[in-house]
């Protein structure tokens, strides 16, 4: 029978090899790119394919860590070293650094239901979180532009994983490791069978996956601002979180409550409070240039020690795939993926501080903050997340007239998601330090403050009854209809016409419901301290149509053109949308292939880009302008170290329906040359251009044009217009304090989505594999795969200038990444290395460039039995962990695309029946 439209499911086990094995002789399959049937699996545009055997080999235990290994994957997202982040529990992929969201995710061609909460607040993007190892036959992932096939969101490529079919008899596998730095043991169990009769067949799989959380304290690079390389040699002089501190606007002090009651700024009254109020606070100088023999506050060292490196997980999926044969040639089938999950994550320790200055009939004006320690709040704190993940799909496929192969089906995708989390409440965790309002004073509330309770520590039952438990949940959804028929419209003189034609109707949906208490306009006296929810919801049809062709000009000579049309029926700008694309494969001898291929593509805005509703939330700035008032580096540590300049704000932001459509070109242009007998080569050039994409205006970007405008001149003292346009939009969106006693701090900063910025990248996309035998030693492979980043141009605003970001130091993605393997088997034996060259990136100074960082593993197996074997697996064998930049003085001390992890070893028994 035929194969689903979008995905080869018959295809032979050749189909599986590396996507630089040219396969011939092979019954026509459809591969990712092109919904219509061919015998060549090497077509106009570059798609690399990974395997599960290429999952095992290289000793993964998800297929998100697997993917993110992929050369074409350049680009840095926020991960679970961004707890302090909005989805430090999801699993996004950044191909080309164009950003999560512009790839497209599929199942066998399906598409799947967002993530319900959005990547940093803002887009939203597929998490690959919920994709179990045990349903995976192989990912096919094309590397260019497909709107003109698959619609929206397919600007930097196409993922598409595809699921075991047709399997036969039974397999088990159980995995445990752990990793040598502490923390981390996992435990993987994967079942999968299959079975079938004369017209029916059935495919199921089942994994389990538990996994320990690693927490900063276990590891000796990140458990203490001491890790700081600016302090290293000389402890004295680190700079940390104020833990506790008061103060007085009379006379700018920062006072202390000494154990003889007295309330002033004598370094013998700092060292009784810190002691006083925890074990873990110790004295120091809030300059960095500055000796702590003579310090000036109360610092907690340990106040990122709480974080999680890793996130927990505790993961359940089930599988199951069926296909039923009528006796008239119709073939039904039907799919069901289903994960749930219970996973934690940790962030450093809750804060309190006064909101700005309060009026205390004894102190005056005063302003307070007090961290609280593991020790107080009865240990780190976690959020829990609940993930309910459900991917089912359904059809009917056909031939009609013997010529044409048809499929109609319906999929439905579903995310749920809910979170819980600890938190402050605002009313209670005041009052406990501040004691009831008793008036105003001017515009500053009254409060007669309990300094005894400032400095003195806070026990678990009293944590507890100032804290609740925060619910979050959100909900996306994703149900299509799509009627594909494909086939040989009728024969040219250099052979048949295909073509393939899809009609699609969709509808998409999501809904984030925050807990009530923390939205920004809830005033009850029950809300939450410090956390702002996002919340929002909506929904959108769409309706499609496409047309594809497959035209033979030679013998050797091929083109296809694909041309659709997406209709939107929502509240944006966005009416409908046309792409187009057009291929060309010339083959002036068996084996060597010249491609080329350029098409059109768009994504319709993010639904919570749309339908956010008021939303708030706290970040740290850089205080850019009064880092530069007081005459020092915005980049030094003498402002990035100091509270004065680097401090929470209040952010505010909420969606637009104003937004239009994003729209891109991409052109690939390469070869494929199969140079001798299993010795075969790419090499592909590839261009993506991105206009009118929606964003939000980057913080730092934001304060450092805010100061350029408000003081009329950038930092290299060259001249700006205060007046112009842009500034007048820059400064608007900032809220500075300046009230009587106002510090000119910043108090809030808004942000809204508009198409503004314009992205283009291009590069080279290479790889070799070769294979041969030997009598004596076995059978040997070896493979690699090389991506280089040529250029990346932004321009943030229409009006902007035009940069290239790859070489600028504040960019922080990959510019280059290769990915070597090499396999070895013989006999009962097999091994084999996988390694990883992320290029280089630039260190935290701007001032050069960190060295390429490398990662190997290593796998070992042994068959002990006709069904049995055993392995061991070895990841990121040399331990290598963060990145080595003695200028990173900003926690964790090393970029996030770096591994904290370190090296981690595992075993498994493979048993097949």
């Amino acid at each position: 029978m035929s194969a689903p439209a979008a995905f080869a499911q018959d295809a032979t086990a050749q189909a599986g090899k590396a996507s630089a094995e040219r396969a011939t002789n092979l019954d026509k399959v459809t591969v990712t790119g092109s919904r219509i049937k061919r015998a060549d699996v090497e077509g106009p545009t570059p798609v690399v394919v990974l395997t599960a055997a290429d999952i095992e080999k290289e000793g993964f235990n998800t297929v998100y860590e697997a993917l993110t290994t992929l050369s074409q994957i350049t680009g840095d997202v926020q991960n679970e070293l961004t707890q302090s982040g909005f989805t430090p529990n999801a699993q996004f992929l950044n191909m080309r650094g164009m950003g999560p969201g512009y790839t497209l995710i599929l199942i066998n061609g399906k598409r799947m239901a967002d993530y319900p909460q959005p990547y940093n607040s803002r887009s939203n993007a597929v998490s690959l979180s919920s994709i179990p190892g045990a349903a995976v036959e192989r990912i096919e992932v094309l590397t260019g532009g497909a709107s003109a096939i698959y619609g929206s969101d397919a600007v930097a490529g196409v993922v598409n994983i595809i699921t075991k079919s047709n399997y036969d008899g039974n397999a088990v596998k159980i995995r445990a490791g752990t990793s040598t730095r502490g923390g981390g043991d996992t435990g993987l169990f994967q079942f999968t069978g299959g079975k079938s009769g004369d017209n029916w067949s059935v495919t199921y799989a089942a994994e389990y996956l538990n996994r320990e959380e690693i927490q900063a304290s276990q590891r000796d690079f990140m458990d203490s601002y001491y890790d700081n390389p600016d302090f290293k040699g000389r402890p004295d002089f680190a700079t940390a979180t104020s833990g506790v501190y008061l103060y007085r606007n009379t006379g700018a002090q920062y006072v202390w409550k000494g154990s003889d009651g007295s309330i002033n700024n004598s370094v013998k009254n700092l060292r009784e409070a810190c002691a006083a109020t925890s074990s873990e606070f110790t004295p120091y100088n809030s300059s960095a240039s500055v000796s702590n023999s003579t310090p000036n506050r109360c610092g907690y060292f340990g106040y990122p020690a709480t974080q999680s490196v890793q996130n927990s997980f505790d993961k359940l999926s089930g599988y199951v795939a069926g296909t039923y044969d009528f006796s008239n040639g119709l073939q039904a089938y039907a799919q069901a993926l289903v994960t749930d999950s219970t996973n934690k994550g940790y962030s450093s320790t809750q804060f309190w501080q006064t909101p700005g200055y309060v009026y205390d009939p004894t102190l005056g004006y005063v302003q307070a903050q007090r961290i609280f320690t593991p020790e107080e709040v009865g240990g780190p704190q976690a959020t829990v997340y609940d993930e309910t993940s459900i991917n089912v799909v359904g059809g009917v496929r056909g031939i009609i007239a013997d010529r044409f192969d048809w499929d109609a089906s319906i999929s439905h995708s579903r995310f749920d998601y809910d979170t819980t989390r600890p938190r402050f409440l605002t009313n209670k965790i005041s009052d406990y330090f501040l004691g009831p309002k008793l008036g105003m004073q001017g515009s500053y509330p009254i409060h007669k403050m309990n300094v005894d309770r400032l400095f003195s520590p806070l026990t678990p039952d009293v944590y507890n009854s100032l804290i609740t438990d925060v619910r979050n949940s959100g909900s996306s959804k994703n149900t299509t209809g799509s009627f594909t028929i494909s086939g040989d419209l009728f024969d040219l003189p250099a052979g048949p016409l295909g073509a393939a034609l899809v009609v699609e109707a969709a509808t998409q949906e999501y809904t984030l419901d925050p807990d009530i208490r923390s939205t920004v306009t809830y005033t009850g006296a029950d809300k939450i301290y410090n956390l702002t929810a996002t919340g929002g919801g909506g929904e959108r049809d769409r309706y499609a149509m496409g047309l594809e062709l497959s035209i033979p000009i030679f013998d050797s000579l091929k083109a296809s053109v694909a041309g659709r049309f997406d209709k939107y029926d929502d509240v944006t700008n966005v009416d409908g949308a046309g792409t187009w694309s057009a291929g060309l494969e010339w083959r002036p001898f068996n084996s060597l292939l010249l491609r080329g291929n350029y098409s059109t593509s768009f994504r319709a805005p993010d639904m919570h880009y749309v339908f956010a509703g008021p939303s708030g939330s706290y970040s740290y700035i850089v205080d850019q302008l009064r880092c530069r008032q007081a005459n020092l580096d915005p980049k030094s540590t003498a402002c990035t170290g100091n509270t004065d300049y680097y401090y929470q704000v209040f952010s505010t932001r909420q969606g637009s329906r104003a937004l239009e459509e994003e729209t891109g070109k991409s052109f690939t242009v390469g070869f494929v040359w199969d140079i001798i007998d299993d010795l075969a080569m790419t090499v592909d050039y590839y261009n993506i251009k991105l206009e009118g994409a929606v964003s939000d205006i980057d913080s730092d970007y934001l304060f450092r044009n805010e100061a350029d405008c408000l003081l009329g001149k950038d930092i290299n003292g060259n001249p700006v217009d205060g007046n112009s346009q842009a500034c007048k939009y820059f400064t608007n969106l900032i809220t500075r304090d300046n009230t009587d006693l106002g510090t000119n701090k910043v108090t809030e900063k808004l942000s809204v989505p508009f198409n503004q910025a314009m992205m283009r990248t291009s590069g080279i996309d290479a790889s070799l594999d070769y294979k041969f035998d030997t009598d004596r030693w076995g059978r040997f492979s070896f493979g690699m795969k090389y991506t280089h980043v040529l250029k990346l141009e932004e321009r943030d605003l229409p009006d902007s200038e035009l940069h290239n970001a790859r070489d600028d130091l504040q960019y922080f993605n990959y510019r280059s990444k290769v990915t070597l393997n090499s396999a070895w088997s013989k006999d009962d034996w097999s091994a084999s290395v996988y390694g990883t060259r992320a290029g280089s990136l630039p260190n935290w100074a701007e001032t050069g460039r960190v060295s390429p960082y490398f990662t190997w593993n290593l796998t070992v197996n042994k068959k002990i039995t006709n069904k049995a074997s055993v392995g061991i697996q070895v990841v990121n064998l040399f331990d290598k962990a963060g990145g080595n930049d003695d200028t990173f003085n900003s926690y964790p001390y090393f970029w996030r695309a770096y591994s904290a992890v370190g090296r981690q070893i595992s075993a498994e028994l493979n048993y097949k029946f």
